[in-house]
């Protein structure tokens, strides 16, 4: 169970680490923190989603593995834990972040560009 959770969290936090770095990307051409938060979850989406799939479907073989197979209920645990950890972090990360980035992005505070730290990389920043 701790070790499903534990890994939930990893990949929670993957998915907000690669939803904030497609975002910056789009800062950095220049588009709007409005448009950078749509642009970036969009960009972003495919990897997440492949890597959440990939996960559910190793957990549904871990359960049945473990309910069957290997008789085992810390399998069965592990297995179970994971996939609801996954299932609440692609939630979080898909619908939560996005609401609280659309929301900061109407305020004042979210026209500053430098609190995601987006340098143009000319190396005079």
């Amino acid at each position: 169970g701790i070790g499903g959770f534990v890994l939930s969290i990893g990949m929670a936090v993957d998915a907000n680490i690669l939803i904030f770095e497609r975002m910056k990307e789009e800062l950095r051409l220049g588009r709007t923190l409005g448009a950078a938060i749509e642009a970036g979850f969009n960009r972003a989406w495919p990897a997440i989603r492949d890597s959440n799939i990939t996960t559910f479907i190793v957990c549904g073989i871990l359960y049945w593995l473990g309910s069957s197979i290997i008789a085992s209920t810390p399998v069965m645990g592990f297995a179970l834990t994971l996939f609801l950890g996954v299932a609440i972090s692609m939630f979080t990360a898909v619908v939560v972040t996005r609401t609280f980035l659309r929301i900061f992005a109407g305020t004042r505070l979210g026209q500053k560009t430098s609190l995601f730290r987006v340098y143009s990389g000319k190396g005079n920043d």
